[in-house]
């Protein structure tokens, strides 16, 4: 089984590169990790939201194989605390056949086509985050998820 993160854009700010490398090295201790940059689309400022979001989603579903466990990053999705997070994830991981892979949409979220084959959705916070950021966010909440199950000292309760 791999985890797999989609995005939607390029990561394009130094930083942001440089704090998803740490966590990405960290994380192949654990798993086998990658992260997928899906393009912007072209011509998206004389496109409705839903046309971008349609496009979007197109290019999203074309990521998913179909035994693999989709989870969304939305706003509305179930928020979880470090150690909870960490057993959701144990859980998850121990019954797939495919690959879980994690979705983070473009600028006006998902079409219905990505929400409709999506099996969860998750909530990092209930603040929202740029989408730059939230890849940081998560690629560390993935880590601190592993290391709290592998009994690493590196999450404190």
């Amino acid at each position: 089984m791999k985890i797999r993160l989609v995005t939607v854009g390029k990561t394009d700010v130094d930083w942001v590169r440089t704090g998803i490398s740490i966590y990405r090295d960290r994380l192949s201790h654990y798993v086998n990790f990658s992260i997928t940059e899906l393009p912007d689309i072209k011509n998206a400022g004389s496109m409705t939201r839903e046309q971008v979001k349609t496009r979007e989603g197109e290019l999203i579903l074309k990521q998913l194989g179909q035994g693999d466990y989709a989870v969304l990053l939305d706003e509305k999705g179930r928020e979880f605390s470090s150690s909870a997070w960490a057993a959701w994830m144990q859980d998850r991981m121990s019954h797939l056949s495919g690959d879980l892979v994690f979705i983070i949409g473009g600028a006006f979220g998902f079409s219905d086509a990505v929400y409709a084959r999506g099996n969860a959705k998750i909530a990092l916070s209930q603040m929202t985050f740029s989408h730059q950021m939230v890849r940081v966010i998560f690629t560390e909440q993935l880590y601190r998820g592993f290391s709290i199950i592998r009994g690493e000292p590196y999450h404190h309760e």
